[in-house]
């Protein structure tokens, strides 16, 4: 049970000044009765504003199909970013609705969003070792030979001390390749081929975990039972 006003200033619907605006003006019931008060303490189960009820009260979860040109950041000096493509009230949402890790401009694909910090820390821990399944297209024609070094597991990249775990390499055509890594470094795929000569000119991530885009398309969103996750 929670003050009413503090349930909606988190939740990214108003401050809890505002709250009591909404409460005076009939948007807020409990039960399908209107609320007198916004001190009121509240199952956020049966509360409903105009009528609707409360979106995601313990925590949401969401995948976004990033387009390219989009930065994973909050910061209005990268140019346009992912929240621009989410409902304009999550960043509101205390806390704010973050990515599940990150994707460079560059890259498109499945994006995870959650402001649930347990369920960012489950993915990207390094001990978790996450699936994520990115398809490039590389510069040149390439060659069956990466298939076997990408999976020894001893693939060093420029400026770190320790291999890259051992990833799956499968060639699509002659300049796609379909890549399965468990590691989430900087750059990672883009480095991993310029580390053997081949530049990667598009990326895109298939898959992050048990989730895939499937027929989300670009710049959509979704919702992930957050229970469903829990699992």
């Amino acid at each position: 049970m929670r003050r009413l006003d503090q349930l909606l200033a988190s939740l990214g619907y108003c401050s809890r000044r505002e709250a009591m605006a909404f409460v005076k003006e009939g948007r807020v019931k409990l039960g399908g009765v209107v609320v007198k008060r916004s001190d009121q303490r509240v199952d956020s189960a049966l509360i409903t504003v105009d009528d609707q009820p409360l979106e995601a009260p313990e925590g949401l979860l969401a995948m976004l199909h990033k387009p390219v040109g989009y930065a994973c950041t909050h910061s209005q000096d990268e140019g346009p970013n992912i929240y621009e493509l989410l409902p304009a009230h999550w960043p509101d949402r205390n806390p704010a609705v973050t990515s599940v890790g990150r994707l460079d401009k560059d890259t498109s694909g499945l994006l995870l969003v959650t402001d649930i910090g347990s369920l960012v820390h489950r993915f990207t821990s390094p001990k978790a070792e996450v699936e994520k399944v990115y398809l490039a297209e590389l510069d040149r024609e390439l060659d069956p030979h990466l298939v076997d070094i990408f999976a020894k597991g001893d693939l060093m990249l420029r400026g770190e001390d320790k291999p890259c775990l051992p990833a799956k390499l499968e060639i699509v055509s002659s300049k796609t390749a379909r890549l399965t890594i468990t590691e989430g470094r900087y750059h990672q795929v883009r480095r991993m081929f310029a580390s053997q000569g081949w530049h990667v000119e598009e990326l895109h991530r298939e898959r992050f975990g048990p989730y895939e885009l499937g027929d989300l398309t670009e710049g959509e969103w979704r919702m992930i039972p957050v229970e469903q996750a829990s699992r």
